[in-house]
This record gives structure tokens, sequence and C-alpha cells, in this order.
């Protein structure tokens, strides 16, 4: 067993901090771009009069950012090799964004709206084994061109980690001698559909409610006739990219169908593990930044003439939070690696409670560290001069979205108890008829 890490992935996190300090941070710098890192980061980052959509100029920053980085061959690291990408493994991915994560805020990560110049392409993965040719060719080649951008359309008003309740409905329609679907029902939380072209939205197309079959995934174009933004909700952090939104008798072809007919919720399920481990381990990344800052501190800040660090009151949270960072992130390496050396569709019924394991506590864990950052500071640590205020806010976010830790808790049961995973067969001859009842 070998623990440290790649000598190769040493060198090129050594060469991915050198391009930050030649390129992002002189940007970063630039044309008081500091704003929407420092003090005023929310302000310069929300257009609270446009409804607290984000600032034209601040996501004009981000895209900058990743031009540099694409043109220097690190954007799409993570992309297949045919796309322009390097193949970029699970492993490798986890530790980059673990790596940048503990390095604070900044234009070379900015987890708030998925931004990072090494960028994380979930649709790329769902289109690449879903897609036609010719949505291929549209949607992964015109996303890195920017021509393209789909917003994923799962969650509804009144139907969150219940998708396979979803009351949006697609029924068979011919318009003008073109075989097609009427869609019709609501969407909420739909990140990203001021920028969007495309919404991938899941439909009931056949089956009953809580049936994980009979949900199909269909492209809308955005904007579309009857697709309508009701409202933008304003989060805990903002800017909001987040709408509820409605569709009235809104209707694309056959070919704005993505994978099978009935089989949506699939598609779902082809990418959720690379973005739980991805966003784990940013997650631990930043809970290390903030044990990291609160250590500085404590040894600088002299109260009554003796660092605080020499209090045990400080010293034994910070203690736990540092055992569990580093458990946890031998966890994550371990898992991504793990999720490297096996078939894609193996993940789910082998080590998919290990990634909800590292996912769930990893989001817990950033909240408490940034909770123990802001305590230890004081009220420097409570202002927004400080970042932990910002990075509590955006990963307490984490907890709900990309399935709740409620939800990813109840799949480490499942495998725990063998009603699901590896431990399935084992139990039932265990326990017989009263297993397979549950």
């Amino acid at each position: 067993m070998d623990f440290a890490i790649p000598a190769d992935l040493q060198v090129y996190l050594d060469e991915l901090d050198a391009f930050i300090a030649a390129e992002i941070k002189p940007l970063e710098n630039q044309d008081d771009n500091i704003r929407f890192f420092d003090h005023r980061r929310e302000y310069a980052r929300t257009d609270f009069e446009a409804g607290g959509l984000p600032r034209h100029d601040w996501e004009e920053l981000l895209k900058e950012a990743t031009r540099r980085s694409d043109k220097a061959g690190h954007w799409r690291f993570s992309a297949p090799k045919r796309y322009g990408g390097k193949d970029g493994s699970n492993l490798w991915m986890a530790v980059i964004r673990e790596h940048f994560a503990r390095q604070g805020l900044g234009l070379h990560n900015d987890l708030q709206n998925e931004h990072s110049i090494v960028g994380n392409f979930p649709f790329v993965a769902m289109f690449d084994q879903w897609g036609t040719e010719e949505q291929k060719a549209e949607f992964i080649t015109g996303g890195f061109e920017r021509t393209r951008r789909v917003a994923f359309g799962l969650t509804e008003p009144d139907h969150g980690s219940d998708a396979t309740h979803m009351e949006t409905v697609a029924v068979r329609e011919t318009r003008d001698g073109v075989d097609g679907w009427r869609i019709d029902g609501e969407k909420m939380w739909i990140t990203g559909m001021h920028v969007a072209t495309h919404c991938a939205m899941f439909c009931r197309t056949s089956g009953k409610a809580g049936s994980s079959s009979g949900i199909t995934c269909l492209l809308v174009p955005n904007p579309t006739e009857g697709l309508k933004i009701e409202e933008w909700m304003w989060t805990f952090n903002m800017p909001t990219d987040h709408p509820r939104l409605s569709v009235t008798n809104v209707w694309v072809p056959d070919s704005a169908m993505l994978g099978v007919e009935g089989r949506g919720l699939a598609l779902a399920q082809s990418f959720v593990h690379q973005n739980r481990i991805r966003q784990a381990a940013s997650s631990c990344g930043a809970a290390l930044y903030c044990i990291d800052e609160s250590v500085k501190y404590a040894r600088t800040r002299k109260p009554f003439g003796e660092e605080l660090a020499r209090n045990q009151g400080i010293q034994f949270p910070l203690v736990e939070l540092a055992t569990q960072a580093e458990m946890l992130r031998l966890l994550i390496f371990k898992t991504a690696w793990e999720m490297d050396n096996m078939p894609h569709e193996q993940i789910e019924r082998t080590i998919s409670d290990k990634v909800s394991m590292c996912n769930y506590w990893a989001n817990r864990l950033v909240c408490e560290a940034a909770d123990r950052a802001m305590q230890v500071h004081g009220g420097i640590g409570y202002s927004r001069h400080k970042p932990f205020e910002h990075i509590y806010r955006h990963h307490r976010r984490y907890r709900i979205t990309e399935g709740s830790e409620e939800i990813q808790m109840r799949k480490v049961g499942a495998y725990l108890f063998g009603y699901l995973g590896p431990r399935k067969d084992e139990m039932r001859g265990m326990f017989g008829a009263t297993l397979s009842s549950s």
C-alpha cells in the first residue's frame, strides 16, 4: 500500500500553481477584480436590482480565467482526450480539487458557481454515454466552444429527493407532421437558466408515481414558447441563478430525447458519483484551509500576553477537526482510486456507499470547520473581511444539493444492512425473507 501522492501528479500540481501565479493571480488583482473576493464579494457579484442574478462583469471574469486555462491545456483536464481533455482520473481530480480549495478563495477555484481553472464537466459524461452522435457534436463540442450550455431540470417545487414522484409530464404529440412531445409542469432550483441554451428536462412519460422507470429526459431549448421563469430564488449565499420555472404546452421533437425513453433517471446516475467525490474533495480542502488559518491565527494572537493557541479550549476543537479531516482525506483518495480501477457501471453496485460517506461527511465537516474558524478568530472571523462566513454559507448548500446528507446516509445504511450492494446476497442468506421483504 502506497499512500504517497504520485510523483507525476505532484509535478502537475506544481505546474498548476505556477500557472495560477503567472496568469490567474495577476488577473484577480487587476482592475479591482479583487472586489469579487474580498469583503465586497457578495455585493460585487450580485445584481440585486435584476432578481439577484450574477453580475455580467463577474461572469465575464470567470470566463476569461477559464479561457486562459483552456489555452494552457488545463481547463478540460477531466474530459476525454477526444474532446480536447486529458482523461483526468477521479484520483487526480480529487487531489487537484482539495489542493485548490485549501488555498482559500480566489479566481483559480470559486465553487459558488462551480468555477475552476480545472473544470468539472458532468454533462460531458452524460452526453458521451447516452447521446446520439449529433447530440455529442452539438452539446459536448458546443459546450467547450461556449455555444451550448445545459441546465439540469430534475427538481420540482413539490419534489426534491423524491424525484420519482415528479409531476412534470410529457405526452406524445405530432405537430406539422413531426413526432414529438408536449411538456407541462413546473421545475425549481434549475441552476444556470439565465445563461443556459437548453434545459435537460426530466418528465414522467409513462408508469406510476414513485416508479424509477417511465421518466424521460428531453432537451428543451431556452428560451422557447411556453417556458417561463417565474422567479429567481434568493439564497443563503448570493448571487442566485436558481429559478422556479413553469412549462406550459412546450413542444420538442423526438430528436430532443437524450438517452432511452423511460430510463431518464439512469442519466443522473451516470455522473453523480464523479460529482460527489470531487465535491467531497473540495469541501475537505476548504475545511483544511479553515483549520490552517485558525492555527496560524491562534499562534500569533496574544490575549493576556500569551498565545491563544496555548489554551486547550482552542486546541481541542481544532484537534478534533484536524483528525476528522485527515481520516476523510484518506477515504476520499482511496475511494477515488477505487473508482478509477473498476468499470463505471460497477461503482453503483459496489462502492456507492463509500462515495456517499465521503460526500456527506465532507460537506458537514467544512461547515463545522468554518464555524470554528469564526470562533477562533473572534470578531474579525465573523466579519466579511475574513472568508469563513462565505465558506460556511456556500458549503452549507452542499448538505442539501447533490443528494441531501439524509439521502446519502440512507444509501450508506442500505449497503451497511445489506438491502443494496455487495452484502445483499450474504445478508439474504443470513436473514432470508425478513430482509427481502424490507
